[in-house]
């Protein structure tokens, strides 16, 4: 998928919604609390969905998530589950967090930059969130991202997230569908989010040294403040809950289709583009890199093989 342009400075832009809110540290524990279980109870079931499909479809060792524990130097943790080499996924990580402490200088000038009230003097910070990236075995199933997450410092809070589909070989029905899952999650809410959320997916996702996207686009939504907490915890919800309709039809029905040779090459050049995105450009990635978390689980998103010509 290619887009006519991309605005690179958009996409680290400053959000003026940061600063509508300002949330006194004693009054968020139960908001951390109820978004934490939330990320979690998500991975759960996404971890459970995906082990029914190794289940149902394909031949050979049954795949399974390797689930160990991860660490924060200075506060935190959370979940890494793996699976690799398994029927219909060659390889997908679903990882859960929930981290906090100081931001190291770097990043707590990069928040600031950003426009998050209080940052240039006060680095203390929580963030939970859920992060699944997915390369499957058959060409003819499309790779894809989700993440949705909660980000608080004494003085503002916000949600981001989103989903985005990636594949090698596209059907335009697959994209289609997609899309209207993500699109019925957002109209819910507002119907001004799924333009406004597309738009930025397809700017965000972009690859300017490559002067195309990563994949066909989805959603991507982040410094979300409009002052009400339960109503934006309530949308990044439902985006979390959209994923499994969304995504896994198409696994059923591309699963089980034949592939050739020149399909397997297609697909080892696209996972080339996507692994040049998330240790390029990916904001996820630099933030858990720069805030010392795990680096497997950071870099849990990379392809087990990729290919360049």
């Amino acid at each position: 998928m290619k887009i006519d342009k991309h605005l690179s400075d958009k996409r680290d832009r400053p959000r003026a919604a940061l600063g509508g809110i300002m949330a006194a540290a004693s009054e968020f524990e139960t908001e951390k609390a109820q978004a934490a279980a939330w990320f979690r109870s998500l991975r759960d079931q996404i971890v459970v969905a995906f082990e029914g499909l190794e289940d149902r479809f394909g031949t050979g060792p049954v795949g399974r998530f390797e689930v160990s524990e991860t660490a924060r130097d200075g506060g935190g943790g959370g979940l890494m589950s793996v699976m690799r080499g398994g029927r219909v996924f060659e390889k997908v990580g679903v990882n859960v967090s929930a981290v906090h402490g100081e931001l190291a200088p770097r990043a707590q000038r990069a928040m600031a930059a950003r426009g998050v009230p209080g940052m240039d003097t006060d680095p203390r910070f929580w963030a939970s969130g859920i992060s699944l990236v997915a390369h499957m075995n058959n060409p003819q199933s499309p790779a894809v991202h989700m993440n949705t997450r909660m980000f608080w410092t004494p003085h503002a809070w916000w949600f981001g997230g989103g989903s985005d589909l990636n594949p090698a070989i596209e059907y335009a029905t697959d994209t289609a569908h997609f899309h209207a899952q993500m699109q019925a999650a957002c109209d819910a809410h507002s119907e001004d989010y799924y333009p406004k959320f597309k738009a930025w997916a397809d700017e965000y996702f972009f690859v300017p040294h490559r002067g195309r996207a990563r994949g066909v686009g989805g959603i991507f939504y982040d410094d979300l403040n409009t002052g009400n907490w339960a109503a934006d915890f309530a949308f990044t919800q439902a985006v979390g809950r959209a994923f499994l309709p969304a995504f896994v039809p198409l696994i059923e029905k591309r699963s089980v289709q034949a592939f050739t040779d020149g399909d397997r090459e297609t697909q080892l050049i696209h996972r080339g583009l996507y692994a040049e995105y998330n240790l390029v450009y990916d904001r996820g990635t630099k933030f858990g890199l720069e805030t010392g978390h795990d680096a497997n689980a950071v870099l849990m998103s990379l392809p087990p093989i990729a290919k360049w010509t």
